[in-house]
């Protein structure tokens, strides 16, 4: 019940509607934070790849914009863990504009996503 009032809550933070068709990109852009360092980094993922950013394991499932603005929100379903282990820190959407509203909560790291990648490249 919690996932969907969030789900819910991010559909009309972002202004959402059932109308308003989503369309899947080939991968996402995102944007890692070591707290300590201060040091950033872009890392370019295609759809059901992992890839190490800092200290943790990240792997995209799929990342969606709405169909009829290609620079628009994008949502990201991340999952990320630390290097080595298995239990998950984070596992569900994450929106570009709202990265807030469903966070990794980690001490050292951050993670949050930039944008989807267009079909045509962008």
């Amino acid at each position: 019940m919690k996932r969907f009032a969030l789900i819910v809550a991010l559909l009309v933070a972002t202004g959402a509607t059932a109308q308003q068709k989503a369309q899947s990109g080939p991968g996402a852009m995102l944007r890692g934070l070591d707290k300590v360092s201060g040091q950033t980094v872009d890392v370019e993922m295609r759809n059901g790849q992992t890839l190490p950013v800092f200290g943790l394991d990240v792997a995209l499932g799929d990342c969606r914009y709405p169909a009829d603005n290609p620079t628009g929100d994008a949502f990201a379903y991340l999952t990320i863990w630390e290097k080595g282990r298995t239990d998950q820190l984070f596992d569900g959407w994450m929106i570009a504009t709202s990265p807030a509203l469903n966070a990794l909560d980690h001490a050292r790291y951050d993670v949050w996503v930039m944008r989807c990648i267009t079909a045509s490249g962008d």
